[in-house]
């Protein structure tokens, strides 16, 4: 006889339910699992580090700040804002050997590259690792994708911006929307597809055509460029405009470099066959 026959208002006994997966959603307030190390250029920044530093999100692993031998306290100021932040000596000069030498120093899975004058936000670096933790390879911010947009550009930069931009989109077979911006992230397994070996601000073309080149998935997210806050920029439209021409040309003639396949989950042992 069944319990209910007996008693009525006896409960139906429990059914073993199968454990609930638990998962936190990505936002700006909560650590990922991948680990993010982010790398700032930067010389003679020390004015604009602390509304830099502000931006950035407090689950990052790792801060390398390249120091291009600053005359001012920017060493000193990353120290005190960020007592862990690593600082790597740069022994070369320009954005794209700063941005090589910092990306050598990192051991964090995700590689963030973001500017020390202000006009890149931090808070946005959730955009970009979330990008990567769905599915991308390589992250690039967009100025001109819907909801970025920016304070700075000229009209000089923006016409030769859109020139070089669509002449790598018809040479590369690419969808860029914004060639030239200086916000990118990508899956550190593939620093050497992407072989940085430029010294000037033409790294971020170089970055963008090997990720190309390579196969690498890439996504554009939308980002708001702001102005520099102190001091002065060290760009130079038209000759950092015939750097990145020649830069394209170059990677037109060379061949892509190989790509690491994504690591794969080791295969349990019960699901092996006998031997």
């Amino acid at each position: 006889m069944s319990p209910d026959s007996t008693n009525p208002t006896a409960k139906p006994p429990l059914m073993s339910m199968p454990p609930i997966e638990r998962f936190t959603p990505l936002t700006p307030h909560v650590a990922i699992s991948p680990t993010v190390s982010v790398v700032v250029p930067a010389m003679n920044e020390a004015e604009n580090l602390p509304h830099v530093f502000a931006t950035l999100p407090q689950w990052i692993d790792e801060i390398i700040l390249v120091d291009g031998n600053s005359v001012d306290d920017t060493v000193a100021v990353a120290k005190r804002l960020r007592p862990n932040v690593r600082v790597v000596t740069q022994t070369g000069k320009g954005k794209g050997d700063a941005l090589a030498a910092g990306f050598a120093a990192c051991t964090g899975d995700i590689i963030v590259m973001i500017d020390a004058d202000g006009s890149t936000d931090g808070r946005e670096i959730i955009q970009f690792v979330g990008a990567l933790v769905t599915g991308a390879d390589f992250v690039k911010g967009s100025r001109y994708a819907s909801g970025g947009g920016s304070d700075d550009l000229t009209f000089t930069r923006t016409f030769g911006n859109k020139v070089l931009t669509r002449l790598v989109n018809w040479v590369y077979g690419t969808q860029y929307s914004d060639l030239c911006y200086g916000y990118n992230a990508f899956w550190a397994r593939h620093l050497d597809a992407l072989n940085i070996d430029c010294a000037g601000f033409e790294v971020e073309t170089l970055m963008n055509i090997r990720a190309a080149k390579a196969g690498l998935k890439i996504q554009e997210v939308p980002s708001h460029e702001r102005c520099r806050i102190h001091g002065e920029s060290n760009l130079h439209a038209v000759r950092d405009g015939l750097r990145v021409l020649r830069t394209i040309i170059k990677e037109w003639r060379t061949k892509p470099a190989t790509v690491l396949p994504e690591p794969q989950a080791a295969t349990p042992a019960a699901d092996q066959g006998a031997a």
